[in-house]
């Protein structure tokens, strides 16, 4: 309980103190014109409320995120806390803001031109396939997944859903920001802390809150899985996510001064932080323990079900439904929506035109609606550490633009470097990644070891390959 209350007040202090410092550093500034006025066009640059923008980018890079990655990395115990709460300050909370303020400077740009303009042509290349297919692998699941869902509620077929819910991703993905996104993304985003406020009430009035674990040095997994690099891919969106690089942008084109960057971007990510705390706490403790939890068997959305339904009743199971249905769909949404705006970059394509939009998602969403006959029990599962690896770029983009700058790059140099020896580590030894490469001939601890000195080595040669052509231009 003292470990979960000290988490949930780092994080405060993370944004009044590391947000305000992190804004400080990139130069935040009143007077400059942002895209929303200079290059607003009714669809994409559009002006919003800071109140709306914040609600808006919270459900965009949250969803069942916070949620559903919380539970399974509260599979580690109390040390998941460490994890959400120093990953969402110093790792995801840098990371969104930093891809959110670069996009703002940059006339709103995708995550992959900001690629391309620090890292240059060939990493805009390779990003610019990496995320699209990361965003319509987002996309297709979450239509599939709801799709499901909702036909084993009603007995209805499910393609039935598969087609509204594609009819309503098409709407959202062409339609401008404010229009359906602007007006009920708000509502979801209330409803995630509502939920949430739900859970805490719940487990302190039902005697959980006290049960909550405190943090030991010690590896409490029931299948004997090392915290790094496993804790750190589990928990993703409730810590840091690559993801969300695809998402800031989005906002960046609607916040209406720089100086709110620090509240919808930095601030976001720490609410999302908070939203992940408390369902990790739920998940330890409403089972009777890790051993209980490990019985449901990793079945997130069967676990939120009951732990809703355990902890608030009735309307529980209304907000846990909202939780693994209508939060997914508001994830899928804005991932078309990101794969429209980063091929009008690349193709420099512009959007004012209706049948530009047309011209971009129809092959998208017909690509979409073929994956949707494929199993992706599979490919999703690769899908967390491609994640990670999204998020490692970014930092990177944003460690060499801050240098750039001449700022103090090390906020976003460190984590990349970070998060470069969790994914290469996690890619060589974990079944998702490139099993059996190096752990068929040595047992796991050596491997993983072996993982950690080529994430470093990957992460210094990157360093030094950047350096000396800084000093050669110099």
């Amino acid at each position: 309980m003292i470990t979960f209350i000290a988490c949930v007040i780092i994080l405060f202090l993370g944004y009044v103190i590391y947000g305000v410092i992190v804004d400080k550093i990139f130069g935040s500034s009143e007077s400059r014109e942002v895209p929303a006025m200079k290059y607003a066009d009714g669809i994409d640059f559009v002006e919003l409320p800071t109140w709306k923008a914040f609600l808006i980018q919270f459900l965009n890079i949250a969803g069942t995120g916070p949620i559903f990655g919380a539970v399974a990395g509260a599979m580690w115990g109390a040390d998941a806390f460490l994890w959400i709460t120093f990953g969402s300050v110093f790792g995801g909370a840098v990371h969104d803001f930093l891809v959110g303020m670069m996009s703002l400077r940059s006339k709103g740009a995708s995550v992959s031109e900001l690629v391309g303009e620090n890292l240059g042509a060939l990493a805009k290349k390779v990003m610019i396939l990496f995320s699209v297919i990361l965003l319509l692998l987002v996309g297709v699941v979450f239509v599939s997944s709801p799709a499901d869902l909702l036909a084993n509620l009603t007995g209805q077929n499910r393609w039935v859903f598969v087609a509204l819910i594609l009819g309503y991703y098409i709407v959202a993905t062409v339609l401008p920001i404010d229009k359906v996104i602007g007006k009920i993304y708000p509502i979801f985003g209330v409803s995630l802390f509502i939920m949430a406020a739900g859970i805490i009430i719940g487990m302190i009035t039902q005697g959980y809150f006290m049960q909550i674990p405190e943090f030991a040095f010690s590896n409490p997994h029931v299948e004997g899985k090392s915290i790094f690099p496993y804790l750190f891919i589990s928990i993703a969106c409730g810590a840091i996510s690559g993801f969300h690089a695809t998402q800031s942008p989005m906002m960046a084109r609607c916040v209406r001064n720089e100086k709110d960057g620090r509240k919808v971007f930095y601030g976001a990510m720490i609410a999302e932080g908070v939203i992940a705390l408390i369902w990790a706490a739920a998940a330890m403790t409403f089972f009777g323990g890790l051993e209980g939890l490990a019985l449901e068997g990793g079945k997130a959305a069967v676990i939120v079900n009951k732990i809703s339904s355990g902890l608030m009743g009735p309307v529980g199971m209304i907000l846990a439904i909202l939780g693994v249905v209508v939060c997914p769909i508001t994830s899928g949404d804005t991932a078309f929506r990101s794969i429209r705006l980063t091929l009008a970059d690349a193709l420099r394509l512009e959007q004012k035109s209706k049948l530009n939009r047309f011209k971009l998602i129809i092959p998208v969403f017909a690509v979409a609606v073929m994956l949707l006959f494929i199993d992706f029990n599979i490919i999703w599962r690769y899908f967390s550490w491609a994640n990670q690896t999204l998020a490692a770029m970014a930092l990177w983009t944003a460690a060499v633009y801050l240098k750039k700058q001449g700022k103090f790059h090390w906020v976003a140099y460190l984590p990349a470097m970070f998060m470069t020896v969790v994914v290469t580590c996690y890619i060589l030894v974990a079944k998702e990644g490139f099993y059996g490469l190096i752990t068929q001939y040595m047992p796991l601890k050596s491997a993983e070891g072996i993982g950690i000195v080529v994430g470093i080595a990957l992460a210094l040669g990157f360093s030094m390959l950047y350096f000396r052509k800084e000093k050669g231009t110099d």
